[in-house]
């Protein structure tokens, strides 16, 4: 594979065929970093323009915590089986209205097909990866809204931005429980208590902060410190269904009246409950953190810059994008950009690209970014376009059903630790034939626009894989054989 795609794969998602290879590959990748970031697509299957998907399909946060909060208000009146509500036709009229789950992940997938920011794409990758939110259903109407807003939209900004703005979002806050969860001084565990109900501390997103999003086990916190986290973070979030009472349908004004007696702002990522709050300083890892809704960003910024997040997270970035076994120097020089940059994330990425150009090591894929990958080097049209959600086509499959059966996806439900990218963890015969039956049908049902040896030629495919590729015979198993090939997957390189 030529220089230009072998530093695709590892920090990309490969050329498209109408890009024309840059002479400069280093220089190419680090403007990579400040490029526009539309979400761009197709309105279908067959259409010849790529253009930015409609306002209409990109709702803000409001619009779609009152989308989820009717859909709760209609499901509650199917339970009861109410008239105009449990009918088949009735249900998937509220299911298509009011949840977000298959647009928000077409249109991360057209953006990843379609878009000219790849190595930005990659970088969202890792971080909505790092920072997991897996889908627990109710806040699947906002894990696009944080993948877009709180990770794409400050990835040139600083690490302690990204960490707060992930960490008081409303898809975090909902995933672990947070909306939940009250210092066990508050005022509202004192009235439970009174009056015999429960309520306490939850500890979830405490616990993921330190061990997962930050410092990780290495920094030797205790239960202590992660009670501490748990406390600060004590108050912050509102759960989407609560917006709107499930027993009555409120008007947009009375939702904001609800909102603004809850939390004094009708904004669901800044939304702080003071009777919640857990009152007096709390102390993480030596540092004591004030009380009030501000100490949660004076916590963010301490375990930002914190030595073990630094090491913690080069390593991370250095196994995901330079090599499946980095060296310590690979950590080493990105963890000095970090600390040299004070956590900017365009110095972290530089260094990481100047890293990941050097190495000769080759780097496994995930399934999710090979799948991008082939589609774009063979201009498959394999994935629905925006206007084609809601309609049902035999050759083609709906998205969710895609990246069920590849095995990986953003919308899953899954574990707070996320998605490994240690290459041994998808090396299984399963995963190896879903790679199979995919390349299948990307040639069946997406119609690649260019031959087998139109790719090959155009990477400069080794000679191993020509003769992967040449060893079968018809057009269909010389594209399987070249997708599925150890070059292709980041097996091996040269």
């Amino acid at each position: 594979m030529n220089k230009q795609f072998r530093v695709a794969q590892k920090l990309g998602l490969m050329f498209r065929p109408e890009t024309p290879l840059p002479d400069d590959i280093k220089s190419w990748a680090k403007n990579q970093l400040k490029a526009k970031s539309p979400a761009l697509g197709v309105s279908t299957t067959g259409a010849k323009k790529i253009q930015e998907w409609p306002d209409r399909l990109q709702p803000d946060l409001l619009t779609r915590d009152n989308l989820y909060s009717e859909y709760k208000y209609n499901r509650k009146r199917q339970e009861m089986n109410l008239a105009g509500y449990s009918s088949e036709a009735a249900k998937q009229d509220n299911r298509q209205k009011n949840l977000l789950y298959d647009t928000d992940e077409l249109k991360f997938s057209h953006r990843n097909i379609f878009g000219e920011d790849q190595v930005k794409l990659r970088f969202t990758s890792f971080w909505t990866n790092h920072f997991t939110t897996g889908n627990i259903w109710d806040n699947q109407n906002h894990i696009g809204h944080l993948i877009d807003e709180a990770i794409l939209a400050n990835l040139n900004g600083n690490f302690s931005q990204i960490l707060y703005k992930v960490t008081s979002h409303p898809a975090m806050l909902s995933y672990l429980d947070n909306c939940w969860s009250c210092g066990e001084n508050s005022q509202t565990a004192i009235w439970a208590k009174r009056d015999g109900f429960q309520a306490g501390l939850n500890d979830n997103l405490g616990r993921e902060l330190l061990e997962l999003h930050t410092v990780s086990p290495s920094a030797k916190y205790t239960e202590a410190d992660i009670r501490g986290a748990a406390n600060v973070l004590a108050g912050w979030g509102i759960w989407p269904g609560r917006i709107s009472d499930e027993n009555e349908l409120f008007s947009t004004a009375q939702r904001h009246q609800k909102l603004l007696k809850m939390g004094g702002t009708t904004n669901s990522w800044d939304f702080f409950k003071q009777d919640h709050a857990e009152p007096g300083n709390k102390k993480v890892l030596g540092r004591v953190i004030p009380a009030g809704k501000g100490g949660l960003r004076k916590l963010t910024d301490f375990l930002a810059s914190h030595e073990h997040t630094i090491k913690y997270i080069s390593y991370k970035l250095a196994q995901h994008f330079v090599s499946d076994d980095p060296s310590q120097s690979d950590v080493d020089f990105i963890a000095s950009a970090w600390k040299k940059g004070n956590g900017n994330l365009d110095q972290i990425h530089t260094a990481v690209i100047e890293r990941a150009v050097m190495s000769k090591d080759p780097k496994f894929q995930w399934p999710m970014t090979w799948l991008f990958q082939v589609v774009r080097l063979s201009d498959a049209r394999f994935f629905q376009g925006w206007g084609q959600i809601n309609s049902y086509d035999n050759n083609l499959m709906k998205v969710r059903e895609i990246f069920e059966e590849l095995g990986q996806g953003f919308w899953h439900e899954r574990q707070p630790d996320g998605y490994s990218s240690d290459k041994n963890e998808w090396l299984s015969g399963e995963m190896f034939e879903r790679r199979i039956r995919f390349s299948d049908a990307i040639y069946s049902a997406g119609r690649p626009k260019f031959r087998s040896e139109e790719i090959m030629d155009r990477i400069d495919a080794n000679e191993s894989t020509r003769k992967l590729v040449a060893s079968v015979s018809n057009k269909k198993s010389k594209f399987i054989a070249l997708m599925c090939s150890p070059e292709m997957m980041g097996l091996e390189n040269a």
